[in-house]
């Protein structure tokens, strides 16, 4: 666990995994690594110490969290670019730092600890506080916005689509009933709706009731799943023979997006029923784990969060045709 004085504890999930799996790639003299959620910047110190020559791109779209993560970097400064950015707009930062390929790729996907632990952000349903959820502050939409401007199928789809709510419809009409009242502006006035939505045989055995709408809220406004699905192929594209890519989902979502690709690009395009591998249609990718890793039950018990992390990496054998 490190502490960062004056901010809340934050543990690094699968860290000694993760440094296990890129250390392949990053032990050159000009390795380059992307954290492409940097947050607080623990997987990226522990990669900036385990390598020394190591040069380190971190990408993060909440201003906060970049600030705090460059004063944590700030005696690993001369081998670091930290950027304002989304992951999926990695290619373009690539060319503008002039760096055509790199050694490794980091994603650990989801809200961070930074976001989930400020109150005032909204992304928590366990105390009251404004529905906003941005992970980029300056963002144009926020959770309330949602709430309060989506018609009952809108609303509907992204509960059922994003946080596999089983009660999106109820919850969606009773929202839109709601809203006609008075506008929604804080999750304590949330929570209480989707208590009553809820029945109460789900409420004992599915967690808590607004678990799954948060979710799908939080999925919305920062687009999650769109910028997911274009940012691990360019990740891959990004990577140079011998390069690795290492990704922690935290819901089954992201997960299957990643898995998608990663097996994708770790097949054989060769038609069926060939006798030989034909050249270029090789796989591009091995992969390194068997399936998705989980954490520990010894991790879990230290870090709750690492209860839902799902891990995958891979490895590029070929380079793209």
């Amino acid at each position: 666990m490190t502490a960062m004085t004056g901010q809340p504890q934050h543990v690094s999930v699968l860290l000694d995994r993760t440094l296990e799996l890129l250390a392949p790639a990053l032990s050159g003299p000009d390795a380059v690594v992307v954290d492409a959620t940097l947050g607080l910047g623990g997987h990226s110190e522990a990669l900036l110490a385990a390598h020394p020559r190591l040069t380190l791109i971190g990408l993060d779209r909440d201003t906060q969290a970049l600030k705090l993560a460059g004063e944590r970097l700030a005696v690993y400064n001369s081998r670091t670019h930290l950027v304002h950015a989304v992951y999926d707009e990695l290619p373009e930062v690539l060319l503008d730092l002039g760096i055509p390929r790199v050694h490794g790729v980091l994603f650990d996907c989801g809200v961070s600890s930074l976001q989930l632990d400020a109150v005032e952000r909204g992304f928590a349903y366990s105390k009251d506080s404004p529905l906003d959820m941005r992970m980029d502050p300056s963002g144009p939409v926020t959770a309330a916005d949602i709430l309060n401007t989506y018609s009952a199928g809108e609303l509907s789809r992204i509960l059922r689509d994003y946080g596999e709510e089983r009660f999106a419809g109820r919850i969606a009409s009773a929202v839109v009933r709601e809203r006609e009242k008075e506008p929604f502006t804080t999750s304590g006035r949330l929570v209480d709706l989707l208590y009553a939505s809820v029945p109460a045989a789900t409420r004992r055995t599915g967690g808590h009731p607004a678990k799954r709408t948060f979710q799908a809220l939080r999925i919305e406004v920062n687009a999650e799943l769109d910028v997911l699905r274009r940012a691990i192929p360019a990740a891959v594209d990004a990577l140079r023979l011998g390069g690795r890519i290492a990704v922690m989902s935290f819901q089954s979502l992201e997960d299957k997006i990643v898995k998608r690709v990663l097996v994708q690009r770790a097949t054989s395009t060769t038609p069926p029923g060939l006798p030989v591998e034909l050249p270029g249609h090789g796989p591009e990718l091995k992969l390194l784990t068997r399936g998705s890793e989980q954490a520990g039950e010894q991790e879990q018990a230290v870090n709750p969060r690492a209860a839902s992390v799902r891990l995958r990496a891979a490895e590029r054998i070929r380079e793209a045709t």
